[in-house]
């Protein structure tokens, strides 16, 4: 069979040169009778404008030829390769991957182990050939806390922006980064995209035996165990570190799984760093590896051969029997994937070092391309990250970062032609917006009521340990980037816990992160919570935030601000004395913070009642939107709060929205309201119609700061339909309001409301 496949390749070749030889020859003959049209391949032609005709000519027939001379070495380079068959079709399920029928369209052949020149890797006559363009691809990363649950994002970016095959992703995790990925891939709703996570905790048995002197702690060893851990039914995957960063289709790597030969089950790059050679310094004493070793942040694994090959007890007695002399590993897993390789080298398929360019410190990562175009796959796995020295780091580094800022919501793109299964969140919402009337005037404020907002919970590094008085309260606010110079000032007033909902892009997200890691204030305090709510769509989804933010608080309070203000300094405690005092478990009250404002960007920030009203005298303070909006906090009743020395029941009022301390099961923020206007009003008349007392506490105040006004409140009051709009949806509510809640809703309706 070999011989004919060698044949074949003679013959087309012989052919190929009687083809075009007697062309050229023609061609460069003939040149001299007529004028050959200079052919636009190079800025050459242009720079030989000032030569005479004749040598014009020749440059532009020399190119000519060596184009066609090009064309004819590529046609023989492709005519040798072996012929494929034709393509069988195969429906591939979610967790089996018995799947062997693969597509020519998606560009993923064997260029990879071509250019490499791997002993080993050369290609039989009847080759397999690539990926089917439907064919799932499993992917499983270890991912552990806050920090590695905003890497591993970057990581997801890069995937999905060169993928064009369905995915699955098997994430083993912490209870931590379950939640915050959980809800991220919820909310980002990408087409063709499965996730599956696994207790990283039930498997802590299974390698915390393991002394480990890695930073990656004992979630570093958790590879080890994905035989045990990933379904049964799982015959392969791709195993990534979080801090990979791709630079082609995923499915080129996937495809390098059919190269696997005999008892090959583990694909590699080999280690690029002098590590596991033991001559980095003196009395330095790696584990065992054969020659340099391999590197373990990308790999290969063929789990149904493992499986057979009795992966666990491998690497359990290889590890036992090293631990005796070594004592404890270095590198995690690593190191004992090395061992078992050096015990059993024909278990490893050497990768091309293209597919995990290591960027550590003294690596031999440039000899893996001439030209940093040909990488596939980049790894920041020095614990210096973007700080490592390389020389090409800054192409390396734009790449990363480009894939960091990049907007995710481009990634929700559908994969034509490939089945996907059926996502009953993506159906009810497709349903919920055909319902709604484009021609109708108020369309885009009704489809935002609709809109999913990725969402990136715990943003940051977030602590809270809960107060034995059970009588804890978190502040809850929203804010912009606009907004983000007030974050340092209000954790200097507020020290209890507080949750932030931030509307960013996946750009201004990192320049939040940055802000933050650079601010003292805001890193000394790890009660914080920030939630990213990345931007979609044209207006500031208000309540959408607050609602974020409120289901995040773990207090059994939460009191109700805005950004702009700052409390009191130990309004906090007075809250909690407060909370306690009304017997609030067992009420439904609504404690009324007062609200002032100043016009003054610098205010000697009042420490007490008495000098806040001593300010309120002089009118360096006034109550807040006394001027623009009376209404809204009139009912606080500030002449009696001149004077009350102990907390006052007040009545609801049409308008009225003060700032409140409640439960944590009080109800959600109406999220038809976006923008400037009406929101707080609608969730403090629902907290009226649900029977709760307001209730103005004698000794607390807050005060609001000035700020340019919002992009929103321009809108509402330049725009003519943006208010017609807001009116719309005002009675729609009211309406809701008196069918949800009866004869008590009336007084809404009839409420004189000139809002």
């Amino acid at each position: 069979m070999l011989g004919m496949c060698r044949g074949r390749r003679k013959f087309l070749a012989a052919s190929l040169v009687l083809l075009f030889v007697p062309a050229l020859t023609w061609l460069y003959l003939s040149a001299g009778n007529f004028q050959v049209k200079p052919i636009p391949l190079s800025p050459i032609e242009a720079q030989s404008a000032t030569l005479s005709a004749g040598p014009r000519e020749r440059l532009a027939l020399e190119m000519r030829v060596r184009e066609v001379e090009e064309e004819n070495r590529a046609l023989r380079r492709e005519l040798s390769q072996p012929q494929r068959g034709p393509v069988p079709k195969s429906h591939h399920g979610h967790h089996g991957n018995q799947s062997r029928a693969y597509s020519t369209e998606e560009g993923t052949g064997d260029s990879e182990s071509q250019r490499s020149g791997a002993a080993g890797n050369s290609s039989d006559c009847a080759q397999h050939p690539p990926v089917d363009k439907c064919e799932t691809i499993h992917v499983a990363i270890v991912c552990a806390g806050y920090n590695a649950s905003r890497d591993v994002v970057t990581l997801v970016k890069s995937v999905l922006f060169h993928r064009r095959n369905p995915l699955h992703f098997h994430f083993i995790t912490d209870s931590i980064a379950q939640q915050i990925l959980a809800s991220l891939f919820h909310t980002w709703m990408v087409p063709a995209v499965r996730v599956d996570f696994y207790d990283a905790d039930e498997l802590k048995s299974e390698v915390s035996w393991i002394p480990n002197k890695h930073y990656s702690g004992i979630y570093g060893l958790m590879k080890l165990v994905l035989t045990k851990t990933l379904p049964p039914t799982l015959e392969r995957v791709i195993v990534l570190d979080t801090d990979i960063t791709f630079a082609t289709d995923i499915a080129e790597l996937w495809a390098v799984f059919h190269k696997f030969k005999g008892q090959q089950v583990l694909g590699l790059v080999e280690n690029q760093s002098d590590w596991y050679l033991g001559n980095l310094w003196k009395n330095h004493r790696p584990w065992p590896a054969l020659g340099r070793g391999f590197n373990t942040g990308v790999i290969l694994l063929l789990l149904d051969r493992l499986r057979k090959l009795k992966w666990e007890q491998m690497w359990r007695l290889t590890a036992e029997r090293e631990l005796m002399s070594m004592l404890s590993t270095s590198l995690a897993d690593q190191d004992i994937f090395n061992a078992v390789i050096k015990q059993n080298p024909f278990l490893v398929y050497q990768l091309p070092c293209f597919w995990n360019v290591q960027l550590s410190d003294h690596t031999r990562s440039e000899k893996c391309y001439k030209d940093v175009s040909d990488l596939k796959v980049i790894h920041w796995n020095s614990p210096k990250k973007l700080r490592v020295k390389n020389k090409h780091v800054e192409f390396f580094r734009n790449l990363y970062l480009t894939f960091l800022e990049y907007d995710g919501n481009l990634l929700r793109r559908e994969l034509f032609g490939c089945p996907s299964e059926a996502d009953l969140n993506s159906e009810n919402l497709q349903k919920k917006l055909s319902e709604l009337d484009e021609d109708d005037p108020c369309y885009e404020f009704r489809r935002e009521r609709f809109t999913v907002h990725r969402t990136h919970l715990c943003f940051l590094h977030y602590e809270y340990e809960p107060t034995a008085d059970n009588a804890d309260v978190t502040l809850v606010a929203q804010l912009s980037m606009d907004r983000l110079q007030m974050l340092e000032a209000i954790c200097k007033h507020w020290e209890g816990p507080i949750s932030l909902a931030l509307y960013l892009s996946d750009a201004e997200a990192q320049q939040f992160l940055r802000y933050a890691q650079g601010s003292e204030v805001l890193m000394s305090r790890t009660n914080v919570g920030y939630h990213i709510v990345y931007k979609e769509g044209q207006f500031y989804p208000v309540n959408l935030l607050r609602n974020v933010a409120m289901k995040q608080v773990n207090t059994p309070y939460m009191f109700l601000s805005d950004i702009d203000f700052l409390p009191m300094y130990g309004l906090y405690e007075y809250l909690r004395k407060s909370i306690v005092q009304l017997d609030m478990a067992n009420t439904k009250k609504a404690l009324i913070v007062p609200a002032f404002e100043t016009l003054r960007y610098r205010l000697s920030f009042p420490k007490s009642k008495a000098e806040l009203l001593s300010q309120l005298d002089m009118g360096t303070l006034f109550t807040f939107r006394y001027h623009v909006w009376t209404k809204g906090h009139a009912p606080t009743n500030f002449a009696k709060w001149r004077t009350a020395t102990t907390p006052y029941r007040v009545q609801w009022e049409a308008d009225f929205e003060p700032y409140v301390v409640v439960r944590r099961d009080c109800p959600e923020y109406d999220r038809r309201f976006v923008g400037f206007g009406w929101n707080k009003v609608a969730h403090i008349m629902e907290l009226d119609a649900q029977e709760y007392e307001f209730v103005v506490l004698p000794n607390a105040y807050m005060i609001h700061m000035p700020h340019a006004p919002s992009f929103d409140i321009t809108k509402f009051r330049s725009n003519k339909q943006y208010r017609v709009c807001l009116k719309t949806l005002k009675e729609e509510f009211q309406q809701n309001m008196s069918r949800r809640y009866g004869f008590a809703a009336l007084k809404y309706m009839t409420a004189d409301n000139n809002s």
